[in-house]
């Protein structure tokens, strides 16, 4: 008798029923809380809703294994309802982030070929200007007057929807920023959402904590990856549909949070608020920190009220989640004091930091490429093996971009990027892509972005560009013209005219002299 070679390979009935399973264990603790509506669900509600949505979804819609759901909506316990009806039937979630325009969707949708189109009614404008490719059957506002949702999707007579599916199933599709002007597509499989959640639970980053508030949006992986491991572990989730510092420090003042996740550009947000100095942080034990470290100013507010943040580091094709810092005492002056460091890796992450030229693995306190391996790996981006070659080996390392250092204690620290793309408020942004849509404006004949730092965002575009032989634009035309082609993110924050753009020895666009000059 033979023996199953491969588990994740091996269909079990508890794959993807994040619902079922958790409702069976603890069906009356809380799940959510909705800040919006003000009202609490517990693990059976959440439960009952995954399996109408889940009725709906196959015997109405007529929806199978494999099959693709698009949705554009804010966090609403609606995307929730969807994520875990999905997971019970193998559909595949590619949330969509309302954040981008018309043709940064139209390519998005295009290769995603979803069956059916979900949004919210807030962004019905955006979503009637979309070119829906012929895979699309429906298309389904969430809360118009009719409010399908709650008056027919959820009014569903639910019954055992869930079916067997292995842990390489696939899950999502997160998009993503790059170097390249293309946004990649991210196949994100059951195994990898599996492992992130335990290694989370694992390297101790959920603490004690009983009422985490999600802040991270569910367009992105960050969203679903502070989502699933609450769930997981039987944690409250608290729910903002964005992010709203007032809202925000309301909970916190009515001890509804404990925990929260944030970018440094939010806790400046929360520190400018008028509600800030009133508000009681007694209930609030700890702030997680997550894509850039967050400087020492903003973390001594927050540690002068006795609240300890801990920075953690990933990216969704190796995690989400890989590095944490975990504090080594009791002290918040060693915070302080490590403030720029990502700490160590997760309990079942390997990481090593290379020569970019060589591969080879640097010594302790020289500089390279940060690389990953884990469980948690994502399994290649959607229909572009080219891409996917680049970023990950027959050995499993996923090559980060990052540069970092690993000190003698053992702490690693991001030096900055391997290549070009940087970061603005917790988002990744390609300079290409910003080149691209001004070069689309008549007047432009060449373009190159680079990122500068910034006090409240880490670090803002801006861009210098030349102009064909007599013509030329001003920087309010040109910004007004880019909004039709990027997120307001995007945009450059300053756009200078030069006679020629800098180049490199090589002839290449120097983005370092851009930089330079801006700074």
């Amino acid at each position: 008798m033979a023996f199953i070679q491969n588990y994740d390979d091996l269909p079990m009935n508890w794959v993807g029923d994040w619902a079922g399973r958790r409702a069976a264990l603890t069906p009356c603790r809380t799940a959510l809380y909705d800040s919006f509506t003000k009202k609490t669900y517990t693990f059976q509600d959440m439960n009952d809703r995954a399996c109408r949505t889940g009725t709906y979804l196959t015997d109405v819609l007529d929806l199978r294994k494999g099959d693709v759901i698009t949705l554009i909506c804010r966090n609403r316990i609606e995307a929730i309802d969807l994520y875990l009806a999905c997971g019970k039937l193998g559909i595949i979630l590619a949330p969509l982030s309302q954040r981008l325009k018309k043709p940064e969707l139209d390519d998005l949708i295009a290769r995603l070929q979803p069956r059916v189109l979900f949004y919210e009614n807030q962004f019905a404008e955006l979503v009637s200007t979309l070119s829906v490719p012929a895979s699309v059957q429906s298309v389904i506002n969430i809360d118009d007057d009719q409010n399908i949702f709650e008056n027919v999707i959820l009014k569903t007579v639910p019954r055992a929807v869930n079916i067997p599916l292995a842990m390489n199933d696939r899950c999502l599709y997160v998009h993503t920023g790059g170097t390249t002007a293309t946004p990649k597509i991210c196949i994100v499989s059951h195994r990898q959402m599996i492992w992130n959640a335990v290694d989370i639970l694992a390297t101790g980053l959920t603490g004690a904590f009983a009422k985490v508030l999600i802040t991270f949006p569910f367009f992105h992986v960050g969203g679903w990856n502070t989502f699933t491991p609450l769930f997981y572990a039987g944690i409250t989730s608290v729910l903002m549909r964005e992010f709203n510092p007032g809202l925000m420090l309301e909970l916190i003042h009515e001890g509804r949070v404990e925990n929260f996740g944030a970018v440094e550009a939010m806790l400046q947000f929360l520190i400018a608020h008028p509600k800030f100095g009133e508000t009681d942080f007694s209930q609030l034990k700890a702030i997680t920190t997550a894509a850039a470290p967050c400087s020492k100013a903003v973390m001594q507010v927050f540690l002068d009220k006795g609240i300890p943040i801990s920075q953690t580091y990933g990216m969704t094709e190796a995690g989400p989640s890989n590095f944490a810092y975990i504090a080594r005492s009791d002290s918040l002056e060693e915070l302080l004091t490590n403030s720029a460091s990502i700490g160590a890796s997760m309990f079942h992450c390997d990481a090593k930091i290379v020569d970019q030229e060589s591969g080879r693995e640097v010594k302790s306190g020289e500089i390279g490429v940060l690389c990953l391996r884990s469980p948690h790996n994502f399994d290649g981006y959607l229909d572009d093996p080219a891409r996917t070659e680049k970023v990950i080996n027959q050995e499993g390392w996923i090559y980060t971009g990052d540069l970092a250092v690993q000190d003698q204690d053992g702490l690693v620290f991001i030096k900055g990027r391997a290549d070009n793309m940087f970061i603005s408020g917790g988002e990744n942004i390609s300079p290409e892509e910003i080149e691209q849509a001004l070069m689309k404006h008549p007047a432009v004949a060449g373009a190159i972005c680079a990122g500068i730092p910034d006090p409240k965002w880490g670090q803002a575009p801006v861009a210098l560009v030349i102009f064909h032989a007599g013509k030329s634009a001003g920087e309010d035309e040109l910004k007004a013209f880019c909004r039709d082609y990027l997120a307001d993110y995007k945009l450059p924050r300053q756009i200078r005219p030069v006679t020629e753009l800098p180049l490199t020895g090589a002839g290449k666009l120097n983005r370092h002299v851009v930089a330079a000059q801006f700074s």
